[in-house]
């Protein structure tokens, strides 16, 4: 899934150790700014130091996650993992047309007409 988001704040990263190795996870704060009121979505990254490196707080991007929910001591939690985020591009101008308008020349007199075309 994806959704686009601005870059409201980064929190600091907590690492750790695990049976498969050291870890390191970050918060990222993003505000869904084209929903009414703004939404805010905490996203985690999950080894991703260089990705959480390269946002900028007030910068708009998709990110793209998947979304899991777990439950702990009878209590539900959802974690959403983001696993790419992109700078938003902005939106498609049309291509600008650089050529001067097609203005037909009368003929003048006399002067015939070549047709060369071979259809």
């Amino acid at each position: 899934m994806d959704f686009e988001g601005k870059v409201l704040e980064i929190l600091p990263a907590v690492s750790g150790q695990s049976a498969r190795g050291t870890w390191e996870r970050q918060t990222v704060i993003f505000e869904q700014p084209q929903k009414q009121y703004g939404k805010e979505i905490a996203v985690t990254f999950m080894n991703k130091a260089q990705e959480v490196a390269s946002l900028r707080v007030g910068e708009t991007y998709t990110v793209s996650f998947d979304m899991e929910s777990r439950k702990f001591n009878d209590r539900w939690y959802t974690d959403i993992r983001a696993w790419r985020v992109q700078p938003l591009q902005p939106a498609a101008q049309p291509p600008v047309d650089n050529m001067p308008p097609f203005v037909e020349e009368p003929m003048s007199a006399g002067a015939g007409v070549v047709d060369d075309m071979p259809f």
